[in-house]
């Protein structure tokens, strides 16, 4: 029995100063990191960090060409035809520009008058390179008896790449002035180009907002 008891001190001796000992430092040592710290890992704040930044709304400048024309006015080509120029930014889903072209002319005897519009566009859906966009304008046309210009539209988008896309469009003018007012009705195609730089974040946020289904 005593032998029995002595046994078990020197094992309890040992298994203390194994603890302890340079072996068992080494044996730490050679514990892979990612196992240390494993109860870390369930956070992943690094992980929802880069993610949430990616699927972030992209921000960039575009310019636009519109090349629309006008069917329900008489005339030939010169008198249908409305050519214009978009700039302007932007912000995820939603677009602030300014419009600057020329319309039918709202008078007889002039072909066209120039025009300066504010043009807010929301996109109201997308499925991948496809979307849909609605666009409320207010502007002026210069020299005309009915100045005041008001714009509604609907265009459906498609995105060739990150920097390209062109659109068919369909909506309608309004014309008011101070004895008389008029609309117009339009289709039109307008192509796109958005001023994003090679490699940066609001390119890859473009580009993964393309592929989302």
């Amino acid at each position: 029995m005593k032998i029995i008891f002595t046994l078990l001190i020197v094992l309890t001796g040992i298994g203390a100063f194994a603890q302890n000992s340079p072996l068992s430092t080494v044996s730490k040592a050679l514990i892979p990191p990612h196992a240390k710290r494993t109860h870390v890992a369930g956070k992943d704040t690094v992980i929802e960090s880069d993610t949430s930044k990616e699927t972030k709304e992209p921000r960039y400048y575009y310019l636009s060409v519109l090349a629309e024309g006008l069917v329900n006015a008489r005339g030939g080509f010169a008198k249908r035809f409305s050519p214009g120029i978009e700039f302007g930014r932007t912000y995820g889903i939603f677009d602030l520009g300014l419009a600057v072209g020329q319309v039918s002319s709202l008078s007889s005897g002039a072909d066209t008058t120039r025009y300066i519009e504010f043009r807010p566009t929301i996109n109201i859906f997308s499925a991948g390179r496809f979307a849909e966009g609605l666009c409320l304008g207010g502007g002026y046309v210069f020299g005309a008896k009915q100045g005041l210009m008001t714009e509604i539209c609907n265009s459906i988008n498609f995105n060739i790449s990150t920097e390209v896309a062109i659109a068919v469009t369909q909506g309608y003018y309004f014309f008011d002035g101070t004895n008389s007012s008029r609309n117009s009705q339009y289709m039109g195609f307008t192509l796109t180009y958005n001023f994003l730089r090679p490699h940066s974040v609001n390119k890859q946020r473009k580009k993964a907002q393309l592929l989302r289904q």
